[in-house]
């Protein structure tokens, strides 16, 4: 598969989950209907296999599940993305992995060589961590700088969000933060709990919607666990959601 169809699939996966359009039958659940009685939610989730206790049966079992209930993606580590893209080949699931997770605070170039890393070996979604260390600092210029960079080298090979650390920063620096994301023109942003063990909440996702308008994509993770959650942040403006719990909310677990 070449590089610019790799791109066009991409492009239109991030087009119908900014549409909330339902895919072709092609990408419906390949699950059993009776299993999964919020099937209809599979497409907008992404499988998060991130911990450190993570092993290569962890991510197969995970590419599986991703598999048999549609899901719109697997999150896996640099490390596990030529493992994720080989479970889930001939699917439509895609493999997603952060890049600089999770304070953002390795070198730009070590950084920009992580993304190159992932898009060759199969990754088609990156979060994008933010320079915590240095919008901490204020140094907004290098935390723009940075993602700048990010997004060129990845191109259109990938689907990039910036990941929005949200709990770690005061009001003054979420309304900077959120100008470096609306100014580099990134596609999708990501609201990021992974640091603080803040719980999605629907007033997060409209707090950034007012702060950004409709044009970009929103991630949110955070201890998202029943369909109920991914609705009430649906509502609230949210297109995709993190979390390890995707089978039991598609199934009613």
């Amino acid at each position: 598969m070449n590089e610019e169809l790799i791109a066009s699939l991409v492009r239109e996966k991030v087009r119908l989950a900014l549409s909330n359009e339902k895919p072709n039958k092609g990408e419906s659940c390949t699950c059993n209907p009776a299993a999964a009685v919020h099937s209809e939610l599979a497409g907008v989730l992404e499988h998060s296999l991130l911990n450190p206790d993570t092993n290569d049966k962890k991510i197969h079992e995970g590419c599986a599940d991703a598999v048999r209930y549609g899901f719109a993606a697997i999150c896996v580590t640099p490390y596990f993305v030529t493992a994720a893209a080989r479970y889930v080949a001939g699917s439509n699931v895609l493999v997603s992995a952060p890049v600089g997770f999770p304070h953002g605070a390795a070198s730009l170039q070590s950084k920009c060589a992580e993304i190159r890393y992932c898009i060759q070996s199969g990754a088609r979604e990156l979060d994008l961590s933010l320079n915590i260390v240095a919008a901490k600092s204020g140094q907004w210029d290098v935390v723009y700088r940075d993602l700048c960079e990010m997004l060129n080298v990845a191109g259109n090979r990938a689907v990039c969000k910036a990941i929005y650390e949200q709990g770690l920063y005061s009001d003054d620096e979420k309304k900077h933060i959120l100008e470096v994301i609306e100014k580099s023109k990134a596609p999708f942003m990501k609201i990021s709990n992974a640091l603080t063990g803040k719980k999605a909440v629907p007033e997060d996702v409209a707090f950034v919607r007012k702060q950004l308008g409709s044009r970009i994509g929103i991630k949110i993770d955070g201890g998202i666990k029943t369909a109920q959650t991914v609705r009430e942040l649906q509502a609230a403006g949210a297109q995709r959601f993190g979390c390890s719990a995707t089978v039991a909310i598609v199934t009613g677990g």
